[in-house]
């Protein structure tokens, strides 16, 4: 048995189907500059994507649980887009299908289905993919005539080559990485219409500021530290912020309402770690991104948290003032 939260339960107008549909909204100018700077290849990956999702939760629903059709609620689709958002333009339609199957298929479906997994469906079919096809998980398109890398692996390589940071930067990377006009999967370079993307959320009070704000402002405030301690090893915090997927991750992946805690003390703490271990892997791991596995890291720990910084029951500081 699953405790949610602690009476009194008021119900807020809202269903699974208006928040799903609410935040494929929010994504929309995202999916509208990746294919501007993409063109019909971030319509392939998505479509391919959202496709694949819906009939491999079709397929389980009907035939392996026995359960009625859950694909009118957009959580499907919305797992689809979330997926096709990690990854690069020019994946083969293939390794985009075994995505699919996994997110759904291991990340929702065993365990139930929707408002029962523990971990974000679209980043386990991201992780998988990234470590079972590594190559082209990480090759993406050149848009320029230097590289056809993201910025933060470019950079990465650059510091595990000994080289001064300063001397190999382009000049525009900055600008080009908060404008995104850069190399990077189809939630990476759109980096301005994802934040507008989670203005719409907040306005609509799908997601709060905890886990966004936390999340960025740690990021920020660790690589910030580390640039002003020697900026030619570290990485620019502007460029860690809007150069991978910590604007992705941060306000679509770990706002995730099944996955994240339930209360404003607990998202501090889970968005804490979560930029926390993005800084390190970042920085210290073998990936030059490292917010996917944050995040389903701190997935884990969600329980556990939720347990050590559950609220007070409703009426116990009266029951405790009577005494």
């Amino acid at each position: 048995m699953k405790i949610v939260s602690h009476a009194p339960h008021l119900h807020s107008g809202n269903s699974t189907t208006k928040i799903m549909r609410d935040v494929v909204i929010a994504l929309l100018p995202a999916f509208a500059f990746s294919v501007y700077f993409y063109g019909m290849q971030a319509i392939y990956v998505t479509g391919i994507a959202i496709i694949s999702c819906m009939t491999f939760e079709w397929v389980i629903n009907k035939y392996m649980l026995k359960k009625a059709n859950t694909l009118t609620d957009y959580s499907a689709a919305l797992t689809g887009m979330l997926l096709a958002f990690n990854l690069p333009p020019n994946i083969p339609a293939g390794i985009i299908v075994v995505g699919s199957l996994v997110a759904i298929g291991i990340g929702k479906m065993s365990y139930g289905g929707l408002g029962r997994n523990l971990f974000n469906p679209a980043l386990v079919g991201r992780v998988f993919l990234l470590i079972s096809f590594p190559v082209q998980m990480t090759t993406f398109p050149a848009t320029d005539a230097t590289t056809g890398a993201t910025p933060l692996s470019f950079l990465k390589e650059a510091v595990g080559k000994g080289l001064n940071l300063n001397d190999i930067m382009p000049a525009d990377l900055i600008q080009n990485s908060v404008l995104g006009f850069k190399d990077g999967s189809l939630g990476e370079i759109a980096g301005l219409m994802i934040i507008l993307g989670g203005i719409y959320l907040l306005v609509r009070k799908v997601i709060t500021w905890h886990i966004p704000v936390v999340i960025l402002g740690t990021i920020g405030v660790f690589t910030t530290i580390l640039w002003l301690i020697d900026p030619t090893i570290y990485i620019n915090p502007i460029i860690h912020v809007f150069a991978g997927g910590a604007l992705l991750g941060a306000i679509f992946m770990a706002t995730d309402y099944v996955t994240s805690p339930m209360n404003p003390k607990s998202q501090i703490v889970y968005a804490f770690g979560i930029g926390v271990i993005t800084v390190l892997i970042r920085v210290w791991g073998a990936y030059p991104e490292g917010i996917s596995f944050a995040i389903l890291i701190m997935n884990a720990a969600v329980p556990l948290i939720n347990n050590a910084l559950k609220p007070k029951r409703y009426g116990e500081k009266l029951a405790a003032a009577k005494k």
